[in-house]
């Protein structure tokens, strides 16, 4: 029987070992891998930073949006970009993979980051134009307040040409007619 000296001692070892040690051994040993791996990423400029400058971007010079930034952009209020942050953290959060313990942490302790992570990309893209939302809800609200936009009431005939059509259609599908209703 042929001895592999190094192999041979190491399972040894591990069989004589605790086995919740050689659990938190082998975690540890992911976590190096991990953090090696993203440390190779950041060095190559393919890490979080990199990818943080690719999204804090104009959305121009993405290709999203227009091509050029509106009139209203410049002095539209802070309150609508935060509307379109809040919007599209919504959809990172949701797009952001749900089995990363590794990486955000267990419990409610890793959903905290994650949703802190959502949160600081989706201000950064609503900051460097975002997805358009903020610009065309401001664009509405500029033209209500200059009276482009046309209040759809109606008056009493119309109300009641609408109320006419829809008890002839209830009658229709009832199958009711004038001289059924009159009786009952």
């Amino acid at each position: 029987m042929a001895i592999s000296p190094p192999s041979d001692l190491i399972l040894d070892v591990v069989k004589a070992a605790d086995p919740t040690e050689v659990q938190a051994a082998q975690a540890k040993l992911k976590a190096n891998r991990a953090a090696f791996a993203a440390t190779s990423l950041a060095e190559a400029g393919a890490g979080f930073g990199a990818a943080m400058d690719i999204i804090s971007q104009p959305a121009t010079k993405a290709g999203l949006g227009n091509a050029e930034p509106s009139k209203h952009s410049v002095q539209m209020p802070e309150e609508y970009r935060k509307f379109e942050a809040s919007i599209l953290q919504n959809f990172i959060g949701s797009m952001l993979p749900n089995d990363s313990e590794q990486v955000y942490g267990k419990g409610s302790a890793g959903e905290f980051w994650k949703s802190m992570m959502a949160e600081q990309i989706a201000d950064g893209m609503s900051k460097n134009g975002g997805v358009g939302i903020a610009e065309q809800m401001y664009s509405q609200a500029l033209a209500r307040s200059e009276g482009k936009v046309v209040n759809a009431t109606t008056d009493e005939d119309d109300r009641s040409q609408a109320m006419r059509l829809v008890t002839d259609f209830e009658r229709q599908v009832l199958g009711l007619s004038a001289a059924n209703e009159s009786e009952a």
